[in-house]
């Protein structure tokens, strides 16, 4: 997608699937999933993906448009599901997706969260990601184009200081 010189992973290479029962001490006072369970399961799932495509150290920088679809309750089944979109100089974005299993194997997504992760050095400094991601289909390219988007947004979120 860029005229980038260093070597190109495929998305597939990182991509990271985690399944959780839910069991009571992840459920809130109004039996269902809690939110904050839930969002340490992302950004684990999101640092997974981002250590596998980069082999290196890395950090959540921010958490973007995280929206809880549906509620999820005691024994459902949960799957996380994340996978690279974008990869810059120091930083890339992940996508993870969240759906409840059901008893016959579908799936139905209650959550989709974006996160930029940065690539760090041995004293915890930004640096360079090693590889870009060789975008194959059109679903991943409409990925890495609403990456751009995502990554345009959070520049103008942070000059206006959100």
């Amino acid at each position: 997608m860029s005229s980038d010189t260093r070597p190109l992973k495929k998305i597939e290479e990182s991509w990271t699937e985690q399944i959780h029962l839910l069991r009571y001490e992840d459920i809130n006072g109004e039996n269902r999933l809690f939110g904050g369970k839930l969002v340490s399961w992302i950004d684990e799932v999101g640092g997974i993906v981002a250590k596998r495509h980069a082999g290196m150290k890395v950090t959540t920088a921010s958490i973007d448009n995280l929206r809880f679809k549906e509620p999820a309750h005691l024994d459902d089944l949960i799957v996380i599901i994340g996978y690279v979109t974008y990869v810059g100089n120091t930083s890339m974005e992940v996508r993870v997706d969240t759906y409840l299993e059901e008893k016959d194997g579908t799936r139905r997504a209650i959550n989709r969260a974006y996160l930029s992760l940065v690539g760090l050095d041995d004293n915890g400094c930004p640096k360079q990601i090693p590889y870009g991601i060789r975008v194959e289909t059109e679903s991943q390219k409409g990925d890495y184009e609403g990456a751009l988007k995502r990554m345009e947004l959070r520049r103008i979120r942070q000059t206006e200081g959100f």
